[in-house]
């Protein structure tokens, strides 16, 4: 089995894009790198109850990760046009965040409230959801993708506006560092309309409370 060298799997990987090389380590190297990392935080690699530690991590990180392997702009290519005139916001409650911060690989976990104001075209209400799963199934901070999220939206649909609110609570504060717990961090993005209407906006942060 080749041993992981990350200095010269970087030296040989060239950026397609902010989050994706070109050349990935194997599945075997991958298990190696989690055995090596067992190994260091003092326990024994090999004991029964760690054989099978390595599969079962890199087959989590397969699904935890899996938004790198997805494209927000496909999930938002097929729009609807046939609204019957409808001008008002459209917005989704409460979409489920599972993701990891890029500095500690520490889970962070809450909720996002997205909302936008469409122009002569809507999206398929899951679509949106999804686009908050593919940002989030990747390492990030929690500022960043609250704006990749609005970005996708006005990239893809040119909308009047879009408003996205983030609440989580970070494992890298609460099970390390200052240990403070119940502590969640709140971001927001706003665009078009939803920054320059402030009446809007506060309809769109009072509906987020309800």
């Amino acid at each position: 089995m080749d041993s992981l060298d990350p200095k010269s799997l970087l030296a040989t990987s060239k950026p397609v894009s902010v989050t994706t090389f070109t050349n990935r380590p194997s599945r075997e190297q991958a298990m190696e790198a989690v055995r090596t990392l067992l190994a260091w935080a003092g326990d024994n690699p090999d004991r029964e109850g760690l054989i099978d530690t390595p599969k079962r991590v890199v087959d989590a990180y397969q699904e935890w990760f899996q938004g790198y392997d997805a494209d927000p702009k496909k999930e938002l290519s097929r729009t609807f046009e046939d609204v019957q005139g409808y001008d008002d916001m459209v917005m989704l409650r409460e979409i489920d965040v599972e993701s990891h911060c890029e500095h500690h690989m520490a889970p962070f976990l809450g909720k996002a409230w997205v909302a936008y104001m469409p122009t002569e075209k809507v999206v398929g209400i899951s679509k949106i959801a999804r686009v908050v799963e593919i940002f989030a199934k990747r390492l990030q901070t929690q500022e960043t993708m609250t704006k990749q999220v609005a970005d996708a939206l006005e990239d893809s649909l040119a909308p009047l506006g879009v408003a996205v609110l983030i609440d989580a609570e970070h494992q890298c504060m609460s099970t390390r560092g200052v240990h403070h717990k119940n502590v969640s961090t709140v971001t927001t993005r706003f665009t078009g309309v939803f920054k320059t209407d402030t009446v809007l906006q506060e309809r769109f942060l009072r509906l987020t409370q309800k």
